[in-house]
């Protein structure tokens, strides 16, 4: 299992120990003049109600573990890992786990003014899905959440910010209503990847999983997620990959082989393209080494 879903597996397991109902846990990790940002576990499941609350601030939310759903007035989404959840002033919104239990996000907070001045305008979707400009900005959280690696938050929360506004200035999401049954089976397979990003990852092979034709499988999974199959498993695998390099000492060619790479010239090609440097450039950067 990810680091960072062992914290939440901890927290889950302890709910269930105690009965308890789910909820959600946030834990301040810095803040200044007109912006925080918190880790934030939610241990709700399928049979507690659904989280109904209202954005007093801009808010964007991380997605790093679990799957929710989110709902705003700006219509309905599926938040998985490399996600971000949008938020404004006044908002109403809705989280709920209707096909899973829990997840876990790095949440940035800004005060109107404060945000105003680095972006200058509202959000006009309610998330953005896991997208290639917003990966390494997710490692670097994910990465400094475990406690293995500094960051300097505030600037990390600016640069999310204009991202965040830019994208979704030129982002559109598809509103097109998705059969209850399919979502779940759709769900419970973005879970499965997340939980092992390294195993067969086909299209033939998730649709049959999820008990799906691939047409109606391939369909379903981009309106629900925002990306195809494919660009999900890979994203995924190289978060994994990133946040090893950023966090472990050890060989590059077990990192790719771990991480579902069949061989280290495809993943030093696609490490490249998603970072922007090659495996070893970027474990210098984050342990100030090489490496084998």
């Amino acid at each position: 299992m990810a680091k960072i879903a062992v914290e939440l597996e901890r927290a889950m397991t302890h709910r269930r120990a105690r009965g308890e109902t789910g909820r959600a846990t946030p834990r301040t990790i810095a803040a200044g003049d007109g912006w925080s940002v918190a880790d934030v576990i939610c241990t709700s499941g399928p049979h507690d109600r659904s989280f109904e609350e209202r954005h007093t601030v801009y808010s964007i939310a991380m997605v790093l573990s679990g799957t929710f759903q989110y709902r705003s007035t700006f219509g309905r989404g599926l938040m998985a890992p490399g996600a971000l959840m949008l938020g404004n002033p006044g908002q109403p919104y809705e989280c709920g786990h209707e096909h899973g239990e829990g997840d876990r996000c790095v949440v940035f907070w800004y005060a109107p003014e404060y945000f105003e001045r680095l972006a200058g305008a509202d959000f006009n979707i309610l998330r953005l899905p896991p997208l290639r400009a917003l990966t390494s900005l997710v490692v670097r959280a994910e990465a400094a959440v475990i406690g293995a690696a500094d960051v300097a938050w505030e600037e990390l929360g600016v640069a999310l910010a204009a991202r965040a506004t830019a994208l979704a200035a030129d982002h559109t999401s598809d509103q097109t209503a998705v059969p209850l049954r399919a979502e779940g089976s759709v769900t419970r397979i973005v879970r499965a990847i997340d939980d092992r990003p390294d195993t067969e990852s086909s299209l033939a092979a998730l649709a049959r999983e999820s008990r799906l034709s691939p047409y109606h499988f391939l369909r379903t999974f981009e309106r629900l997620t925002g990306v195809t199959p494919h660009q999900y498993v890979l994203r995924a695998r190289l978060r994994a990959a990133a946040t090893r390099l950023a966090t472990e000492a050890g060989r590059v060619i077990d990192v790719a082989l771990d991480s579902g790479f069949g061989d280290v010239s495809n993943f030093n090609r696609a490490f490249r393209t998603e970072f922007g440097i090659n495996p070893r450039a970027y474990r210098k950067c984050y342990l100030g080494e090489s490496s084998p």
